[in-house]
């Protein structure tokens, strides 16, 4: 990502949940059609990258053996790990770490891209997808969903990610847009 994290930092030094992830009806509709768009039932390992507060990465955890998430601000990666300790789900882990970061599994069958790669710029897009499609293991599932709108602070806009999702070697396996975002599933 090239959004320096400092800017996520001062986001959520201004509120514990900025975007509004685990109040607001638009983002917990979203998260269960992301949920609901995963074509296997269960899934052994899930990376999520930029989980923020964890309200995705909570949804996730009742579909998979292992989660494993990270988001680069400290206060969203505790928040993260106080909703599912709170849970009671130990079977999901939150780093502070970028997406990129080493973690513990060489790979996972569910990777979940949600609103954040539109913090790259264009040109760097299809690089960062690249190395984000090699923890995937073949065979394994991509959910990718990205707000439609455009924002200052923003380096690309969400149908530019999805285009570039689309020129990778992913194979599309459903696709939904609505006004506001696009959400697709692949087969890596």
């Amino acid at each position: 990502m090239s959004t320096p994290g400092h800017y996520f930092e001062s986001m959520y030094a201004d509120s514990s949940d900025p975007w509004d992830f685990a109040t607001a009806w638009y983002e917990l509709r979203r998260y269960g059609l992301v949920v609901a768009s995963l074509p296997e039932q269960r899934y052994r390992v899930c990376f999520e990258p930029a989980c923020s507060v964890g309200v995705l990465t909570e949804m996730l955890a009742a579909r998979c053996d292992e989660v494993h998430a990270v988001d680069v601000v400290d206060t969203a990666a505790e928040q993260a790990r106080t909703r599912l300790a709170d849970a009671g789900l130990d079977h999901a882990h939150v780093r502070t770490a970028d997406a990129l970061d080493p973690w513990p599994r060489a790979s996972c069958d569910l990777l979940v891209l949600s609103e954040f790669l539109y913090y790259t710029p264009e040109d760097e897009l299809d690089g960062l997808i690249t190395d984000l499609l090699r923890l995937a293991e073949p065979g394994g599932t991509v959910v990718a969903c990205h707000w439609l709108g455009r924002s200052s602070d923003h380096a690309c806009t969400g149908e530019e990610v999805h285009a570039a999702l689309e020129r990778s070697t992913l194979t599309l396996l459903a696709h939904h847009r609505e006004k506001d975002f696009l959400l697709q599933t692949f087969r890596r």
